[in-house]
């Protein structure tokens, strides 16, 4: 079972998840008080010493499924059928099956009996945590890691059969219905017993494709997850349906988790600087001058501060919904993080983020966060000017300043002078522009006159684009 529990905690991981070897010696721990049987018990287990974030339940859910309870399910449905079928013809299967069940407990079978293998014993007694675990096993021996394509499904299903011994199990049946006639059964119960084990194999045979396929989509998740990953990483914001925007949200939450990732191998990296010759000689001094410790200067490289500058407008809402969540996702690696959204009007939303989880945030910043009004035209020019009035303080050479617009602007004055200033005091004016350069400065775009006044303009209408822009940002 441990051995199981490694292969699943591994599936796990190439599926985005992050587990731990310390996490899964905690599902081992939980396996000894628990039993497989119960498979709610056993699943939330599982999860609450595996999963670590609430996005990744649903990814824990579907692998589960695939790899556990999904088939033990089947399992019970294929050979609740099997009984269930025989049942239609009058035939009472639990009443056999439990005179079965004695003779075989208490060693009462006729004189030349059929010696039952560990198969058909439980087959015949219904024991299917043993049948599955039977599986699992024979499907491992017959190489079924290997399956990487439909056509080889019905190849592994019969060399698991083989593995698991199915045909004389089948046999073993059938010889007992014949011993238990002989020994003066009824015909009719005798018979049973050998439709019986027809349904069983048949069953059994159901049961070990069923396995096969999800072992085959089980391979495949990973594959197809990241299928469903770059495919939303090229599909533009504006084209997203509400299901895609659900699963875009898990997206955004990994990638900016593996930015982060990053970025912490990087800070341990660049602990050590160039030689501190002065302090090495020093501390050295004891050794003749020899250099036994060496001493380096340690580059320090302060995070950013940074503010978002957000425009609103219904044109641009996805653009600025998932830009919030990646920058807001990466709050620790920034020193500050100040939020302000703009159709118009101009309003800071930074205290809306420090109230609720970023999701509900989002979506009320979106709103307008209580500051401003959403539903009016678009004017950048107005909207620049009160942060310059008001805000322009807040930004020093440390500051990266993040616009995130259309630049539409109506035909309003742009005031570009006040995003010139703000430039003059920034470290950087980066802005991301939804539409294509092509059509900067064109119709009411008023993207060409702000252009001077940024370090960096760039489209951004996928989660391609602004993955690399949010690379340049921390990185």
């Amino acid at each position: 079972m441990q051995r199981k529990i490694l292969e699943f905690a591994n599936l796990l991981r190439q599926s985005g998840l992050r587990v731990s070897v310390s996490e899964a010696i905690d599902a081992f721990l939980a396996l000894d008080e628990l039993s497989i049987a119960d498979r709610d018990v056993f699943r939330d287990a599982l999860r609450a010493s595996l999963v670590k974030r609430g996005d990744d339940i649903a990814t824990y859910d579907q692998l589960f499924d695939l790899y556990w309870s999904g088939f033990y399910d089947n399992l019970k449905n294929a050979f609740d059928s099997a009984t269930g079928s025989l049942g239609e013809q009058g035939i009472d299967v639990q009443q056999l099956l439990e005179q079965i069940r004695q003779m075989l407990e208490s060693g009462q079978m006729p004189e030349g009996e059929v010696d039952l293998s560990e198969l058909a014993r439980a087959l015949l007694t219904g024991d299917l945590n043993q049948l599955e675990q039977m599986i699992r096993a024979a499907a491992a021996q017959a190489g079924a890691a290997r399956i990487e394509n439909m056509l080889q499904i019905g190849f592994f299903s019969r060399r698991t059969m083989e593995a698991l011994g199915a045909e004389g199990a089948a046999n073993e049946l059938r010889e007992l219905a014949a011993r238990l006639r002989a020994a003066g059964m009824g015909d009719a119960e005798a018979e049973a017993i050998g439709k019986l084990a027809e349904r069983f194999f048949e069953a059994l045979r159901k049961s070990v494709r069923d396995f096969m396929e999800r072992e085959l989509q089980t391979r495949n998740f990973d594959y197809m997850e990241k299928f469903r990953r770059e495919a939303l990483f090229e599909k533009s914001f504006y084209s997203l349906t509400e299901e895609e925007i659900a699963r875009m949200r898990e997206v955004v939450s990994r990638l900016a988790q593996k930015i982060k990732n990053v970025m912490s191998i990087r800070r341990k990296r660049r602990k050590k600087g160039k030689l501190d010759l002065h302090t090495m000689l020093r501390r050295n001094a004891g050794h003749g001058g020899v250099p036994f410790e060496l001493v380096f200067k340690e580059k320090r490289k302060d995070r950013p501060k940074l503010v978002i500058l957000c425009d609103v407008s219904s044109s641009v809402a996805n653009v600025s919904r998932f830009m919030l969540q990646f920058v807001y996702s990466l709050q620790e690696c920034f020193t500050k993080i100040r939020a302000f959204v703009f159709v118009a009007e101009l309003g800071e939303v930074t205290p809306v983020f420090q109230d609720h989880d970023v999701s509900k945030a989002i979506e009320e910043a979106l709103e307008g966060g209580g500051v401003i009004n959403v539903y009016t035209r678009s004017n950048f020019g107005m909207a620049f000017h009160t942060f310059w009035r008001d805000f322009l303080s807040s930004v020093d050479a440390k500051t990266t300043v993040l616009v995130l617009g259309d630049a539409r602007n109506n035909y309003n004055d742009p005031k570009a002078w006040c995003l010139r200033d703000v430039h003059t005091k920034a470290k950087n004016v980066i802005w991301l522009n939804p539409e294509s350069p092509s059509a900067w400065g064109f119709g009411d775009s008023v993207m060409d006159k702000y252009l001077p006044y940024t370090t960096l303009a760039e489209e951004c209408r996928n989660l391609r684009q602004l993955s690399r822009i949010v690379d340049k940002l921390v990185l």
